[in-house]
């Protein structure tokens, strides 16, 4: 059991390059209710791993990330909420990658991170369906497809607001050379 998170859960996100989690946290910071903005642009792989794994997650994020390249991503416009509007990302590699992390994990997954997620980063969440409508309407014609690669992987703790950052895990495999 990690003595520093008690009872509370792990956090696992994929990390953003630099310029864009900048991008999607401005988004953020202007769309997102600020009375519940406690965090910057994140993409979530998991939701709540139990306290007692974050030894197991240190390892299996380190082994993951010391064996791959950053992970080819590419956003791929917007996504409703209901109630808010989203970043949406996809990433095959990514959710290979986090089904890997799922089956160390098995049996000890919540409903929640039981299912694959819909890879997106939140710029507005708890809003009505007009709300989230009007701004998808606003920002649609500046949302254009991007190619990016995902620079790692963080580990976070959750406490009920603002999460406590544990450790990022950059990727630092090598891409192998073609022999021909």
């Amino acid at each position: 059991m990690s003595a520093e998170a008690g009872t509370a859960p792990f956090i696992v996100t994929a990390l953003l390059p630099p310029e864009l989690a900048r991008w999607a946290t401005d988004l953020r910071t202007a769309h997102f209710p600020p009375e519940r903005n406690f965090l910057k642009a994140h993409v979530t792989l998991f939701h709540a791993l139990p306290y007692f794994c974050g030894d197991e997650a240190r390892a299996a994020l380190a082994q993951e990330t010391a064996e791959h390249v950053p992970v080819e991503a590419e956003l791929a416009g917007l996504m409703s909420l209901g109630g808010g509007t989203a970043l949406k990302l996809s990433s095959p590699a990514m959710l290979d990658l986090r089904d890997r992390l799922a089956g160390r994990f098995h049996g000890l997954l919540t409903a929640q991170d039981s299912h694959r997620p819909r890879l997106h980063v939140t710029i507005q969440n708890k809003v009505t369906a007009k709300e989230a409508k009007a701004l998808q309407a606003e920002l649609a014609p500046q949302i254009t497809p991007l190619r990016f690669r995902f620079s790692g992987l963080g580990l976070y703790i959750y406490r009920g607001g603002p999460w406590d950052h544990v450790r990022d895990y950059p990727f630092r495999g090598r891409p192998v050379a073609f022999r021909g």
